[in-house]
């Protein structure tokens, strides 16, 4: 999931209604800065928001999430009429699992952690899956060490095998605070070959290795929750 593109398609989809940030904000009850955030790439509203979205302006999910709109062809309406018949007389029996299947569905990720606050998404079909996560808090306290080398790792396990998904790293001159290298945190996994189905509560999660200037090692192990078993 390019959460760039998926803001600059809102972007592109307030402007084309003729709506300001604050407007478009609005009708979602939540701040311009939010939406601010979600056309810079910076942030994306939560699945219920994005389904609304997409009622609210007659676009599909799955323009959504690849942040494009779908070309439209100018065809002759008697072309487009004979393969609509066409197409329904070779597809009638297996139209409904073909629709289910090319469908988007959202599942939202939390942290199932005392001392953290995540939210991040998964978007799925019944082949593939992907997997957004920002927005990651700690919030076990006033954590005021500072760290030369910080590490958050994605986890998907399954029995006793894991598996490292995606990580980010910070190792830089400057030391910084586990807070503030939280919040540069986002991982985007796009066509992740996992669906959905395998997942359960826990089977996902971070682990987060901090290193001060004096080697000592501060690790955290983040579970994360589904908001609901998914249907494929």
């Amino acid at each position: 999931m390019d959460q760039e593109k998926f803001g600059k398609f809102i972007k592109a989809l307030r402007k084309k209604h003729n709506l300001t940030q604050k407007e478009f904000a609005d009708k979602y009850n939540v701040t311009y800065q939010a939406v601010s955030k979600w056309e810079n790439g910076k942030n994306m509203p939560d699945s219920t928001l994005i389904k609304k979205i997409s009622e609210d302006f007659n676009v599909s999910l799955e323009e959504l999430y690849n942040g494009e709109f779908k070309s439209k062809k100018n065809k002759n309406l008697i072309i487009i009429s004979i393969f609509i018949i066409i197409a329904i007389i070779l597809i009638i029996t297996s139209f409904y699992n073909i629709f289910k299947t090319s469908d988007f569905q959202f599942k939202t990720l939390s942290a199932n952690c005392p001392n953290f606050t995540i939210s991040g998404n998964i978007a799925y079909n019944d082949k593939k899956s992907a997997i957004y996560i920002s927005n990651i808090e700690y919030c076990g306290g006033d954590e005021k060490e500072k760290y030369k080398n910080i590490e958050c790792i994605l986890y998907e396990k399954n029995g006793k095998t894991e598996n490292k998904i995606s990580s980010y790293k910070y190792n830089e001159k400057e030391s910084i605070t586990l807070e503030n290298f939280l919040k540069e945190v986002t991982f985007t996994i796009d066509d992740y070959e996992k669906t959905c189905k395998v997942y359960q509560d826990g089977s996902l999660y971070l682990k987060v290795n901090a290193y001060n200037d004096n080697h000592k090692t501060t690790a955290y192990e983040i579970p994360l929750k589904l908001d609901d078993t998914c249907t494929h």
